[in-house]
């Protein structure tokens, strides 16, 4: 079998995977809190993310990280999964799968905007333009099917879901920065993400409530397949690929395809302006790549 072709099952299965976390999002929250939903996923994630840098041999990169590097972890750690999985889980909560997902996705227009403050770079009238057009189809997919009378969502919940893209973005500039190896990167951040998450557990007395079984393999599964190794099926896709721009536009198809989950095992009824809304988002967002930002 070819790279390319193996660049495409690679590709897929991280998409099949991301596809099916709305929904796992929300199974999880109707046994569980958002706290100790996360607490439980995200040391899921560090256990599978332990895994993977011992079975590369890069524990040694661990041993030799600088005081430096594991203060950059412990930001970063704060940001994700701490800060940007609470603000997420509770859009998640107040708004259905559907709608939150996509509101998600405008972080790469985001992150456009953040490089000028934060890199000094310089935007144009095609990044307004892309904006305008994602936005418009982040008012589409919050009408929930009904655009001439705004007012279906939850305000909070838009405001929460399309805000936690910021933090992504503001993480992701942080992390693309940062020269270590991806693996130990995420391993040491999922560290401190967890600690931070215990510590929180602990404050607001959560360590005493017992999750129930159903809570807890939900939890484990979105620790492995939203933030463990699915992130390494994508970048062994993106490194096999032989152009990576055919492979990352596939990423596209993920909300698209997480709309059959949600409506056959949440059975929630898929308002038209949904994949409208994302098109639209997709648009803007492809129409800004088209003009590469150096970070």
């Amino acid at each position: 079998m070819n790279k390319t072709r193996q660049s495409y099952i690679y590709a897929g299965l991280a998409i099949f995977f991301w596809s099916t976390v709305p929904t796992a999002f929300k199974i999880s929250l109707a046994e569980l809190d958002i706290l100790t939903m996360l607490t439980i996923a995200a040391l899921t994630s560090m256990l599978i993310l332990l895994i993977v840098v011992l079975a590369s041999g890069k524990w040694h990169l661990v041993r030799q990280s600088t005081a430096k590097g594991l203060f950059n972890s412990a930001i970063l750690g704060l940001i994700n999964p701490f800060l940007y999985y609470l603000i997420l889980l509770r859009a998640y909560k107040l708004l259905p799968a559907q709608v939150a997902q996509p509101l998600n996705m405008i972080w790469p227009i985001l992150l456009v905007f953040l490089s000028v403050p934060l890199l000094g770079q310089k935007i144009g009238g095609k990044s307004f333009a892309a904006l305008f057009i994602s936005f418009a189809g982040v008012y589409l997919i919050s009408s929930q099917g009904n655009p001439f009378h705004f007012g279906g969502s939850d305000i909070t919940g838009v405001f929460l879901a399309t805000g936690s893209s910021i933090f992504w973005a503001f993480y992701f500039i942080l992390n693309v920065r940062d020269e270590r190896d991806e693996s130990v990167k995420l391993f040491l951040n999922f560290l401190f993400g967890s600690i931070y998450l215990i510590a929180a557990m602990i404050l607001t007395g959560n360590m005493e409530t017992v999750p129930g079984l159903r809570g807890i393999l939900g939890s484990v599964y979105i620790g492995i397949f939203e933030m463990g190794i699915t992130f390494f099926f994508w970048l062994k896709a993106l490194s096999m690929a032989s152009t990576t721009d055919k492979v990352s536009n596939l990423v596209y198809f993920a909300p698209f395809i997480s709309l059959i989950f949600v409506h056959f095992i949440l059975n929630e009824p898929v308002y038209y302006t949904t994949p409208v809304g994302l098109l639209l988002i997709i648009g803007g967002i492809l129409i800004q790549n088209r003009k590469t930002v150096k970070i």
